[in-house]
């Protein structure tokens, strides 16, 4: 696999592994909103989360992990998170060339393939609060779930800083 192939599933749970991170998935018909993945609450508890894909005019991208119920307000966030400007949700060719995803499977787990760390993570301290913390797994057929604590041991394995910002209303 070259460098810059964005990773499949089956790879990112080696690297969880690799790591020596617990996780668990759960496999189901494909999600692409907070609305649609909300009949799975049962079966798969924790903090749920809704990720951002934001630009800034500098072209400065940040992933925003959220709970999936929170609201971010997209004309101040920037001043929190360090962006230049107010955001705009980044095109899904950069979403695709930097996290490997397509809309609707936007992950905090994509910040694997950002190999060249072109995208800024920011969890959110609320969503952060829970034990549990549920992503898709680079797909949105499935959620995984991983501790919170894991979840910030992932990022900052993949060379990244885990912001962990209150960003929600």
């Amino acid at each position: 696999m070259s460098e810059n192939a964005a990773k499949t599933p089956a790879e990112l749970f080696e690297y969880l592994d690799s790591l020596g991170i617990a996780h668990k998935t759960k496999h189901h018909p494909p999600v692409f909103t907070v609305a649609e993945s909300e009949s799975l609450r049962d079966e798969i508890p924790g903090g749920h989360t809704k990720n951002l894909f934001l630009k800034d005019k500098k072209d400065q991208f940040f992933l925003l992990t959220v709970d999936e119920h929170a609201s971010v307000d997209l004309k101040t966030v920037h001043t929190i998170v360090g962006g230049a400007s107010k955001f705009s949700f980044g095109k899904p060719e950069k979403l695709m060339e930097y996290l490997g995803v397509i809309p609707g499977a936007v992950t905090a787990f994509g910040i694997v393939n950002d190999t060249s760390r072109n995208v800024t993570i920011v969890l959110d301290a609320d969503l952060m609060k829970n034990d549990i913390i549920n992503c898709h797994p680079l797909s949105n057929d499935a959620t995984t779930s991983v501790s919170s604590a894991d979840l910030i041991r992932f990022v900052e394995a993949t060379g990244h800083t885990a912001h962990v910002l209150k960003v929600t209303a």
